[in-house]
């Protein structure tokens, strides 16, 4: 067993070294939701969800729209509401939309036999064919008509295509999963959040399905998919997953793939090991089983996993947090006095630095070297150091996104413009970007613009330019109320807010989810936020607190930081 593990992790090695997966090519996508369900023989047969006998009209209306969030059997329990020619001219792939509840009125004209009525909703998301969930706003409208048929049992006539359903009834049919991407380096596994119906009796079959289709639209430009487009998931056999038309790859990109669905099952709490053939042979050469222990190195939450150095800023000064207490950390940085902000990895820091005549300077350096001064501007956001420290990003005044990377051989530091695609076409398009944080794995970009929460994907140009995509406002709900964030090791978001009365959110990276956390004790506005390993720290109007993370309780009871009680400071978390 040592000398298999210690033979894939050193060809995974040359994955991770080399970041020579094979380029982008992602399997055609299905228009139908066949990625919400698996294969046929293993589809579930659910009870009878009809329509009650002798109901009314806006009854039955109403549980039909219940009926249509349950996908199975082309949406077999759905059409059972529908009069016999629309069941078969209705199209439920048409577009699935989740709103936040659905109005049902009757119009005029009304007869003992037939009924019009307008139904609405306030839009709050899509539900894509691959279980993507995209956030929106809008208003939904629709006419639909009921008619009492020969038995005497009132029937849908006449509807629009598509699939509508309230957001309870996401929560009540779907279950949120993550699948794995490589990032382009082929160093770290990205989530992409998908809802999986939950009915379904073979949820692995599920996910493997969704993994061989390839990324969601919306993270595509920022990880690799790798399986040529002949490859397929053919089904479990006598506990063996089976793929077919993976010949073309090689032995690094099969272990790849390998880590990928491990990971993916492993997080859905699938049992392993998992034993993958693929081509009728081992995918990889002489190995049938494989655990989460063959690719620890790519463990997604790692980060979490591993303690993260707290850092505070106060009075300007960088100070290292511990159980003794707070001390300056070594160097200018402990003493400086007009440090703004500050963003600490490992081995490297950036540090935003006030200067006479509201001049704000970005300082770069390692965390026991001297730093040097890169750029100035009226304005700087608080930085945000990439994965392996590999570049540096802010948002120098309010507009220009600047990435700075230093040479590993020169010690050279070249700044290169960060292009946002997308955000010209939002309600903030003039207003200012105050926070831009990169996430743990770097692919996506968190942004505060005018109060707002955006989600941007990066995107890597052949020269290794970096531009923003798909970027798409999430969490509408703060009504322009975020004054701060974070990411979590699960890509959730903690967003701290001006709100008296919600001071602190999560935020699910998907946007399909807005939850309020304890805040029994903490004043807004809260201008920072940070996630530690077990820890969630934010600074309010008073002083920097903490809690666990896995605190639920809205009466639960924020503490001030071991050495720093009564000291105004900011968190910072060292990843």
């Amino acid at each position: 067993m040592r000398n298999r593990r210690t033979r894939l992790r050193a060809a995974v090695a040359v994955v991770t070294c080399a970041g020579m997966l094979a380029s982008c090519s992602s399997l055609p996508r299905n228009s139908e939701p066949n990625a919400l369900r698996p294969f046929a023989p293993n589809e579930r047969t659910e009870p009878d969800l009809g329509p009650t006998p002798d109901q009314e009209p806006d009854l039955l209306l109403r549980e039909f729209y219940t009926a249509a969030a349950r996908p199975t059997q082309d949406y077999q329990a759905a059409r059972g509401y529908l009069a016999g020619g629309i069941s078969q001219r209705w199209t439920p792939q048409e577009s699935t939309l989740v709103v936040d509840r659905i109005d049902i009125n009757t119009q005029a004209g009304a007869n003992a036999d037939e009924r019009t009525f307008d139904v609405r909703g306030t839009v709050i998301g899509r539900l894509d064919s691959d279980g993507a969930y995209s956030p929106d706003n809008g208003t939904y409208e629709a006419s639909v008509t009921l008619r009492r048929q020969d038995d005497g049992q009132w029937r849908i006539t006449a509807l629009p295509d598509g699939v509508v359903f309230e957001r309870t009834e996401l929560r009540n049919n779907y279950e949120p999963h993550r699948i794995f991407f490589f990032d382009p380096a082929g160093r770290v596994l990205v989530g992409d959040r998908r809802w999986v119906y939950s009915g379904e009796r073979a949820q692995d079959a599920a996910l493997i399905n969704l993994l061989v289709q390839g990324p969601a639209a919306g993270l595509e430009p920022g990880v690799r998919h790798d399986l040529p487009e002949e490859a397929s998931f053919l089904g479990t056999e006598d506990g063996v997953y089976r793929f077919a038309g993976m010949g073309s790859m090689s032995p690094e990109q099969r272990i790849a793939f390998a880590a990928q669905l491990v990971w993916t099952l492993a997080e859905a709490d699938i049992p392993g090991p998992y034993t993958i053939e693929a081509d009728g042979a081992p995918l990889a050469e002489g190995y049938r089983e494989l655990t989460t222990d063959d690719f620890a190195a790519f463990n997604p939450e790692t980060g979490s996993a591993a303690v993260a150095p707290l850092y505070a800023l106060s009075d300007g000064n960088l100070l290292k947090v511990s159980g003794a207490g707070a001390d300056p950390v070594p160097g200018e940085l402990g003493t400086a006095g007009d440090i703004a902000s500050a963003d600490v990895s490992v081995d490297d820091v950036a540090a935003v630095v006030r200067r006479r005549g509201n001049i704000n300077e970005l300082w770069m350096g390692g965390t026991e070297n001297g730093l040097t001064r890169q750029l100035s501007g009226q304005t700087l956001t608080r930085p945000t150091i990439e994965p392996e420290a590999a570049g540096a990003w802010t948002v120098v005044d309010g507009h220009d996104v600047v990435r700075l990377v230093r040479s590993n051989s020169t010690g050279a530091v070249a700044r290169t413009s960060v292009r946002i695609d997308g955000l010209d076409d939002t309600e903030s398009a003039d207003e200012e970007i105050s926070v831009l944080q990169l996430s743990r794995t770097g692919v996506r970009v968190a942004m505060i613009v005018d109060g707002h929460v955006y989600l941007g994907v990066v995107a890597q140009r052949p020269n290794g330019e970096r531009s923003v995509v798909n970027v798409t406002e999430i969490a509408a709900q703060l009504d322009g109320t975020a004054v701060s964030l974070d990411w979590q090791a699960d890509g959730s978001l903690v967003v701290g807010t001006s709100s008296a009365e919600s001071p602190l959110w999560r935020v699910e990276q998907d946007g399909s989810s807005l939850v309020s956390l304890p805040s029994g004790n903490v004043t807004a506005p809260v201008v920072a936020v940070a996630s530690g390993q077990n820890t969630l720290y934010l600074t309010d109007a008073l002083a920097i607190r903490q809690l666990p993370a896995n605190g639920t309780s809205d009466s639960a009871f924020w503490r001030e930081v071991p050495g720093l009680q009564g000291v105004r400071s900011a968190p910072v978390v060292a990843h």
